[in-house]
């Protein structure tokens, strides 16, 4: 079953589309890591050497910008007001929108791999975020509000 389908099981209320994760990744960097150079950038991977996405989230495991990490950042997250929510992916166009997010938690998201082992939430207006690492039980999960205050 795939992760769409594993959120549809636990009848969280979630469609999908395909065209927009690219934009999201784009609009996502804009929100939590615009104070960066691009030569800060470069350095910690957030973009590969063809200028494509490497890594959103080392903007977190290299200590550039505050959040929760791990344990603490599931239970921010849990802990956090949801209503809709955005779902994206570091490696695929998909995008879920998630309805009615209040019943969502970060065990939900701990479901994927694949493609979608890095995946991102936020709210509609990117004012937070939950990121879940293909490197889980190592690094991550994070969670980061735009301000930068930790919860």
């Amino acid at each position: 079953m795939d992760f769409f389908h594993k959120l549809k099981s636990k009848k969280i209320q979630v469609s999908n589309t395909d065209d927009f994760g690219n934009y999201l990744r784009k609009k996502w960097e804009d929100a939590f890591a615009s104070h960066l150079t691009p030569l800060e950038k470069k350095r910690i991977h957030l973009h590969t050497g063809s200028g494509e996405s490497g890594f959103l989230w080392h903007v977190f495991s290299y200590e550039k910008r505050v959040c929760e990490k791990e344990e603490q950042a599931k239970l921010a997250f849990d802990r956090h007001y949801k209503d809709t929510c955005l779902i994206f992916f570091q490696h695929a166009e998909e995008v879920f929108l998630v309805e009615s997010a209040s019943d969502l938690k970060a065990k939900d998201l701990l479901l994927a791999d694949g493609e979608y082992a890095d995946l991102y939430v936020v709210d509609r207006e990117f004012n937070w975020t939950f990121v879940v690492t293909h490197e889980h039980g190592w690094i991550g999960p994070f969670f980061c509000k735009r301000g930068g205050e930790v919860c």
